[in-house]
């Protein structure tokens, strides 16, 4: 005989498994160990007979040959058929469970325990595995069947709503409605009422119930007394839950049993907060379940006790939420009560703003003005009103201290997109609702445990990245790190190691040392910089003027690690209020290149500008960033030191292996990260994500760019920091890849508009590579290159293809050397030229005479233009013929008689053709030639 064990109370998912189960193993009967939820009863009392159930007291234990335990790892869960796990006879023990922190105590064969939102799911995808083609679009359950373990899953997930709910519950459920699962007898079974006796304990519970806001976050728990045991404890919690709307609750019912004089305690827990976990809070009384549901009996004396135990370890666990001095934007924008509405508008354009700060002359906030109410003024004509007749007056404000759950709560109940932070009577930020929805994203991504793909391999709790951190970076640049940490914490500084060095990190083989040479800090002031309210003569100059800042924290804490490294050469750029500093051949950390910023937000006045700069916080220095991928930051200072920045889901990117772009206007802006796109994709192995790619191509077809030159704008995007992504791309190894991405997206019109790339630049291309990999010395070889900028060369192919008018202009714009400007702009009638008389040389020495004074890479250049067997040719010369020389040179002359003179070079000519042609080949014979040709007098 086979059975399978449900535990004691079972609940819908245990039966659904066992059912499921059923058809697994064919002739298996179900054993309710004992008890049942209240639901589970009202089900069975209808349905019990299409199910293979029999009482326990009808088994014969010596005819048990296998047993299977579903939904539970405990022994002391199973009643009294436990005690069937001793019997000698059993073949086998099976586990079926999604209960992951459990420490099994039963002695089991085979266990199959994976994380998923209910036992349910784990058989249903071993009854989706034993089917045949044949069977598979057939109905393989009775309706009975999928009915109830549909209800498995529906209610061990919240109907795919709790946090354990995965995809594959998902999937599992939409099977099972294929397989005839009645959703009207579903409905009945989720929403069934409280029974008599729990709407009693229900009304004592909601006059009892203690509360307690514990960091924000509302902590109720409570005890009842009840004659006996009570069943569907967990549906009155969840009632409670719902109708105080309580973050955690601790539910606890103390009865008495005739036969014995202890008493019985049963502790039922829900939480909503992350971090917490009732599983691990119950364990040690032999409870459990999941993080945010579990249960415990207990029995003995002094429950008021053990609740209180329970409560005060609960509230020990509730972590510190994140505080409005965290979550704020500072420094705020902030305007007169004078400023017009048309100014208004302008500003919240410029700073991608929703609303502003209205402060008075001495800097005392006195209301807000949101994007809304500028809109409505401009709707009726108001657009020279001063926006004090808009402004909203009647204030929420929050401190710097105020939890992340109050600010949250404050937005919802009173519909406030953004609070202002004040201290001592100040305004020092402002707490919007994208800072409070992107921290929520936040926790979320570190709360919840995503199975680990083959890639990636970490969870970005904050524990496990400085654990990492400390493990993967190399000892030496890891003290630097913590010194650069140590200098900022001790100025109340937050510092961020941010952009691609998180993103490599994370990418990179868990198993070893990564060593990173080029970093990106950034350091987010605690307390805000002051800044003065925008005055209405101040506010035309913001479009005209770059704001040129004053030396930021960045510089100042990179002056304070030039101290400790007296050898680091320090670079600053005011501008940008950035510092680098750069290590050349170190013993220590070799060649490595820090640049440490003021973490600062930026505005584009016009597409290709370069940016002007502002300071501000963390969260704004990462949204001016190009890609998800690369908007990722690490803390570095305490508290929450290890906590992974991911507000715009970049690890969730790079799980996917996606480049996606950060805005819509973000090609328009800065047409290189277009190119940065394509080099982080094929650089990756990634994929540039179709909305992006979209993005790309309307920026390009818009001729946004070509306006922007036309209109004489300075357009550095396109011109030095076109040139840089071009060098970055042209010098690695896979710039044949990333040149065909760029020609598809026809991104090579940022170069210039008529540049396309044809088969003809392709053939071209290729043929460059295959003469630079003859001229490259080995990478172990000491030889110095003979083309020692390839990127250059191949850059110039590109621009030999535009009409000859073009090509030095577009060389002058991305500030290529002179002689490239001047060997494009020569080109045309060089190589018509050389073509020309290439093809009449009759002699190896007429071609070396012919190409002698060409530079190397004119000849290439030509060389790719030009036909096959004038490419011979030039390939002969530039290999083979210009590296011969004469068996004789000029000492040699002096020592057989010859005085220098004029006539000395046209001996050498002579001598040299001569050899060329094949007419000398030894130093006899050039000796030979030598005395018929040119005898001593």
């Amino acid at each position: 005989m086979d059975l399978i064990l449900c535990h004691t109370t079972a609940d819908f998912d245990a039966l659904g498994a066992a059912v499921g189960l059923t058809r697994l193993k064919p002739g298996a009967k179900i054993v309710l160990s004992g008890g049942y939820h209240p639901a589970v009863r009202e089900f069975l009392a209808l349905h019990r007979d299409e199910y293979a159930l029999i009482e326990r007291r009808s088994v014969n234990p010596k005819q048990i040959r296998s047993l299977m335990v579903v939904d539970t790892q405990m022994r002391d869960r199973l009643g009294k058929t436990a005690e069937w796990l001793d019997l000698p006879q059993l073949s086998a023990v099976e586990l079926y469970d999604h209960h992951l922190d459990s420490k099994s105590n039963i002695p089991f064969t085979q266990a199959y325990i994976e994380a998923v939102g209910a036992t349910t799911t784990l058989i249903v995808e071993k009854l989706q595995a034993t089917f045949t083609e044949a069977t598979r679009n057939q109905p393989f359950l009775s309706p009975a069947e999928a009915t109830v373990m549909a209800l498995g899953i529906h209610v061990d997930t919240g109907s795919l709503s709790y946090e354990a709910s995965t995809p594959r519950d998902a999937l599992a459920l939409a099977w099972l409605m294929q397989q005839g699962a009645s959703l009207s007898v579903i409905a009945d079974y989720l929403d069934s009422a409280l029974s008599p006796e729990l709407q009693d304990l229900l009304a004592v519970a909601l006059e009892k119930l203690q509360i307690e806001t514990i960091q924000g976050y509302a902590v109720a728990w409570v005890l009842l007394d009840a004659a006996g045991y009570v069943p569907g404890l967990s549906s009155l919690a969840a009632q409670l839950v719902e109708l105080t709307d309580v973050d955690a609750l601790l539910l606890g019912v103390r009865y008495r049993v005739k036969t014995d004089l202890d008493e019985r305690l049963t502790i039922v827990g829900r939480s909503r907060i992350d971090n917490i976990n009732l599983h691990h809070l119950f364990q040690p009384l032999g409870g459990g379940g999941h993080s945010q549901a579990a249960s415990l009996t207990w029995r003995g004396t002094c429950a008021q006790s053990v609740i209180n135990q329970l409560v005060e370890q609960l509230k020990a666990q509730i972590p510190q939420p994140p505080t409005a001095r965290e979550l704020m934007s500072s420094p705020v924008r902030t305007i007169l009560p004078e400023t017009t509405i048309k100014q208004a508008q302008r500003i919240l354009l410029r700073y991608g703003h929703s609303g502003l700060s209205v402060v008075d002359e001495t800097g005392k906030l006195i209301g807000m003005i949101s994007r809304r109410d500028i809109d409505i003024a401009l709707h009726h004509g108001f657009s020279h009103a001063p926006v004090k007749g808009y402004m909203s007056s009647n204030l929420k404000t929050i401190s710097p201290e105020t939890p992340l759950p109050s600010i949250e709560s404050l937005m919802v109940t009173y519909d406030i997109g953004r609070l202002p932070v004040l201290e001592n009577g100040q305004l020092v930020g402002i707490v919007t609702r994208t800072d409070v929805l992107r921290q929520l994203h936040q926790d979320k991504t570190q709360t919840f445990q995503r199975p680990q793909t083959p890639e990636l391999h970490y969870c970005p709790l904050p524990q496990v990245m400085g654990k990492m951190l400390r493990e993967r970076l190399t000892p030496q640049l890891w003290r630097v790190l913590t010194t650069a940490s140590q200098a900022a914490q001790k100025r109340g500084w937050h510092l961020y190691l941010v952009g691609g060095g998180v993103r490599d990190l994370l990418l990179a083989d868990p198993t070893k040392i990564i060593e990173l040479q080029d970093i990106d800090l950034v350091v987010d002031k605690a307390y805000p910089i002051p800044l003065k309210s925008l005055q209405a003569d101040s506010i035309e100059s913001l479009e005209t003027s770059p704001q040129v800042p004053e030396t930021g924290a960045g510089v100042e804490l990179a002056r304070e690690l030039q101290q400790y490294y007296p050898n680091v050469r320090l670079q600053v750029h005011g501008r940008f209020q950035t510092a680098a500093l750069l290590w050349h051949k170190d013993p220590e950390l070799g060649s490595l290149w820090i640049d440490i910023a003021t973490a600062r937000t930026e505005f584009y006045p016009y597409p290709a500008a370069n940016p002007e700069v502002e300071a501000s916080s963390i969260r704004q220095d990462l949204y001016r960033r190009d890609f998800t991928i690369n908007a990722l930051a690490i803390r570095l200072t305490d508290p929450r030191s290890g906590t992974l920045l991911d507000f715009f889901g970049g690890w969730r990117d790079l799980e996917a292996k996606v480049i996606r772009v950060l805005h819509a206007n973000s090609f328009i802006e800065d047409p290189t990260r277009i190119y940065r796109a394509v080099r982080f994709a094929v650089r990756l192995g990634f994929q540039i994500e179709s909305q992006t790619e979209s993005y790309i191509r309307y920026a390009l077809e818009s001729g946004i760019y070509t306006r922007s030159i036309s209109g004489n704008h300075k357009t550095p995007a396109l011109q030095t920091r076109l040139k840089s992504e071009l060098k970055y791309i042209l010098q690695e190894n896979y710039w044949k890849p990333a040149l065909q991405l760029l020609g598809d997206l026809g991104a090579l019109r940022c170069i210039h508009p008529t540049l396309e790339f044809t088969e003809e630049l392709w053939k071209q291309m290729r043929l460059v590579d295959r003469c630079l990999k003859r001229f490259q010395p080995p990478e172990e070889s000491s030889e110095q290159a003979v083309i020692r900028e390839p990127w250059q060369l191949l850059l110039e192919v590109l621009l030999a293809q535009l009409a000859p008018e073009h090509r030095a202009k577009v060389a002058e714009n991305l500030q290529l050397p002179d002689e490239s400007m001047t060997r494009l702009q020569r080109l045309d009638t060089r190589n018509q030229v050389i073509q020309s008389r290439l093809s009449q040389c009759k002699s190896p020495s007429q071609i070396v005479q012919l190409l002698q004074n060409e530079d190397l890479y004119t000849l290439i250049l030509i060389a790719v233009q030009s036909p096959r067997v004038i490419r011979k040719l030039i390939w002969n010369y530039i290999t083979k013929l210009s590296q011969i020389q004469s068996p004789l040179n000029g000492n040699d002359l002096k020592k057989m008689g010859y005085k220098p003179s004029p006539k000395f070079k046209q001996i050498l000519d002579r001598l040299l053709a001569a050899t060329l042609d094949g007419e000398i080949t030894t130093r006899p014979t050039a000796e030979a030639f030598l005395a018929e040709k040119f005898p001593v007098n």
